[in-house]
């Protein structure tokens, strides 16, 4: 993760500290791990990046998570019809949607429940083809 976007995420007061911590190292255009030492804290430990940003929710999670769904629009994109991609994001609630039952999806893009399930179950195995690649 870069650090704008690390510092998106983190925001406030913390930012603003990692960002001081940043310039003076000059490390802003490089890669920046978060297991990095920072400073040294008020007991005179260390005290690494990841100390500094870990909130109440998993951070690494949060990522990954992010970084999941980033992978699945890309393979959907490449490997999806038109079809297939409207039918998923339907189906399964995507692009802030709440998902919908294959009757209303069906209601929606004009074509029968049983085709709706056809074209799904052939997207998701494309899907999951994809992916394991």
């Amino acid at each position: 993760m870069n650090p704008p976007t690390l510092l998106k995420v983190v925001g406030g007061r913390i930012a603003n500290e990692i960002l001081m911590h940043f310039r003076s190292q000059r490390k802003s255009s490089q890669d920046v791990s978060l297991s990095d030492y920072i400073e040294t804290g008020t007991d005179g430990a260390p005290l690494q990046l990841m100390d500094v940003v870990s909130e109440d929710c998993d951070l690494l999670e949060q990522v990954c998570s992010q970084e999941m769904v980033l992978q699945l629009r890309k393979a959907m994109n490449r490997c999806l019809s038109e079809q297939e991609r409207q039918v998923i994001v339907l189906r399964y609630g995507l692009n802030g949607q709440s998902a919908k039952r294959q009757r209303e999806v069906a209601d929606i893009t004009g074509i029968s429940r049983s085709y709706v399930s056809r074209i799904e179950k052939r997207a998701l195995e494309k899907l999951r083809a994809e992916m394991e690649r």
